[in-house]
């Protein structure tokens, strides 16, 4: 699968170390800048049952949108993803999350939208998270799949707080937003061009 010049160079590679298969139910937080856009791309992955927009890596009295937004605390937007192990696996959401779902190469922004509120992170629950997240980015940029170092932070999940019942399925609620339409279509349209396998609908 080749990239478009300007959002990675050569092929985007599956993760050499994936999590273990299993059945039943997982769950995996990860912020890429806005959560309307995020929570988008991935509800369309097959075996993934259900996304939540929140706030992760700061307190519960912070866990509050137009706090957050201050760009005074510790918390990411983020999403958590609900997924069937036993029909997609955790390297395979990271493959979209690094592809398509944001760009891990901007520091504390992405796209129009700047903070450390928007910064790259993936918020693991256990060791076997963090040892595939942190190997699929070492594979990532030694293979120089972009043209820049990855700045994803890879933190542990002490808490996912979820955001506020308007924030919930948002572009699906909003589709006509101006800024969905210039910021959150393209990735989900991308996702699905990239990744036919993986998501839902397919093309």
């Amino acid at each position: 699968m080749k990239f478009k010049a300007g959002e990675t160079t050569g092929d985007f590679p599956d993760p050499a170390i994936d999590a273990a298969p299993s059945s039943g139910r997982q769950s995996i937080v990860l912020a890429g800048g806005c959560f309307w856009c995020t929570e988008a791309v991935f509800q369309q992955i097959a075996g993934v049952e259900k996304v939540y927009s929140g706030y992760a890596g700061g307190s519960a009295e912070d866990a509050q949108y137009d706090v957050v937004c201050s760009g005074r605390t510790d918390h990411a937007e983020a999403i958590q993803v609900v997924y069937d192990a036993s029909k997609v696996t955790l390297g395979q959401l990271l493959k979209v999350f690094f592809a398509v779902a944001h760009d891990p190469t901007q520091l504390n922004h992405q796209g129009p939208d700047w903070g450390r509120q928007y910064r790259s992170a993936i918020f693991y629950a256990d060791e076997e998270q963090k040892t595939v997240a942190e190997a699929y980015i070492a594979q990532l940029n030694g293979a120089k799949v972009f043209p820049k170092k990855i700045v994803t932070e890879v933190a542990p999940l002490n808490a996912f707080y979820e955001a506020e019942t308007y924030h919930q399925n948002y572009v699906n609620r909003n589709p006509h937003n101006p800024y969905i339409m210039m910021n959150a279509i393209p990735k989900v349209e991308k996702a699905r061009q990239y990744f036919p396998e993986l998501t839902a609908s397919g093309d």
